[in-house]
């Protein structure tokens, strides 16, 4: 088809340039086109590297999964998804099959304890949640349909520490494959594949990407077979990333090393406030002397404790809603890893499909808030801590 000029609409190729751009170039284009047959089988073969139709991959994505790649030493290419739930589904739903059983820890993301708690035994996968803080609690929960265990390093979002050391070992002696979510911890605390991990996963939406406008996930297995058939599902699933959220997400990326130190030192001096006010009722934070799980903590995490602070309020939802509304310049939102301090309430957010009985018996009451600390001067921060509490407790 021609326009009035007599020109192609669509003309081809781009301008050559003898210098290259600094930035990667976002590049939005669904399609991508090939100069023959030949030359599209060649690609589809793998004889050639190429782009065809971007829900089955484009260069965007392949620039962010390269770098998570070298972050967690990954042995085989990732992939990235459409967010990290999509990560999580893609695992799930993309290696197991009815008749199988999964293990998961009991302390999991709120959306992944409703997928093995609702949608996994819909679809005839049978699941059991078990402490992975406890190996021998993960042990009696074994059967011989038994496929994966999934667990967090560090849990959303009471912060206990997994027994990776002992998990590793039970996964290679049972060969039941060991799957790890390692959003909060990141490739800069701990590496799941360097430990025994078999697969791992990413929310690269929170800290990795870290500026609250991107929505990504990241996953990829040790087994060469078994990454392909992830890659196949996330495809044929249509879990693609958008081109424009992995470019922002290489941005964030390259700031990640330093703003994850800053955000963890932050931390350190927020928890340690947090737990000489009067109203707070306790702190969970892996790096203080009575967290129950401080000393695995030190020995996976190498000083590296996260930037994620816990605690509870003295009061229920009364003194919660108090303290959101004096703590001025924070932002009350179910996320992490922003550039900003964020305020999360499980019972309100991530954890409210659960009954209360279940929230209590995990730890989450009213009262119980999840911290995700940003780059803020750490002085006018603990500020904010403090007046905010003082409102709970007047409430």
């Amino acid at each position: 088809m021609r326009n009035e000029k007599g020109s192609l609409i669509r003309p081809v190729p781009l301008p050559n340039s003898a210098s290259r751009p600094v930035v990667t170039p976002l590049s939005p284009s669904v399609v991508y086109a090939s100069d023959t047959p030949d030359m599209l089988d060649r690609q589809y073969e793998g004889e050639l590297h190429g782009y065809t139709y971007s829900r089955e991959g484009h260069p965007n994505a392949d620039v962010v999964a390269g770098l998570l790649d070298r972050m967690e030493n990954a042995p085989n290419p990732g992939v990235l998804t459409s967010s990290g739930m999509a990560a999580v589904s893609a695992v799930l739903l993309g290696l197991l099959k009815a008749g199988d059983h999964v293990i998961g820890g009991n302390q999991l993301y709120g959306r992944s304890l409703r997928m093995m708690s609702e949608d996994l035994p819909r679809l005839g996968i049978e699941t059991t949640l078990a402490d992975p803080g406890d190996v021998q609690a993960v042990r009696a929960a074994l059967r011989p349909e038994t496929r994966m265990i999934l667990v967090e390093v560090v849990s959303n979002p009471t912060l206990r520490v997994a027994d990776m050391v002992g998990l590793a070992a039970l996964a290679k002696e049972t060969g039941v494959l060991l799957v790890v979510d390692n959003t909060f911890t990141t490739p800069r605390a701990y590496q799941p594949f360097e430990h025994g991990a078999d697969i791992v996963i990413h929310s690269v939406t929170k800290l990795l990407a870290g500026h609250s406008d991107v929505m990504l996930g990241y996953v990829a297995a040790r087994d060469p077979a078994l990454n392909t058939r992830l890659r196949v599902f996330t495809v044929t699933a249509g879990m693609t990333p958008s081109p424009f959220d992995c470019w922002l997400a290489e941005r964030g990326m390259l700031s990640f090393d330093l703003r994850f130190e800053r955000c963890q030192q932050t931390a350190m001096k927020l928890a340690d406030a947090l737990g000489t006010l009067k109203g707070v009722k306790r702190v969970i934070y892996p790096a203080r002397s009575d967290h129950p799980d401080h000393a695995r903590a030190a020995e996976l995490l190498q000083a590296r404790w996260c930037n994620m602070v816990s605690f509870e309020l003295d009061g229920g939802r009364e003194a919660a809603n108090a303290f959101t509304t004096a703590a001025e310049g924070l932002s009350f939102a179910p996320t992490l890893g922003d550039v900003g301090t964020t305020l999360s309430h499980p019972a309100s957010s991530s954890h409210r499909a659960l009954t209360a009985a279940r929230r209590k018996a995990l730890g989450m009451s009213e009262g119980f808030f999840r911290v995700s600390v940003g780059l803020e001067d750490p002085d006018i921060l603990l500020a904010v801590f403090e007046r905010a509490v003082d409102a709970a407790v007047k409430a």
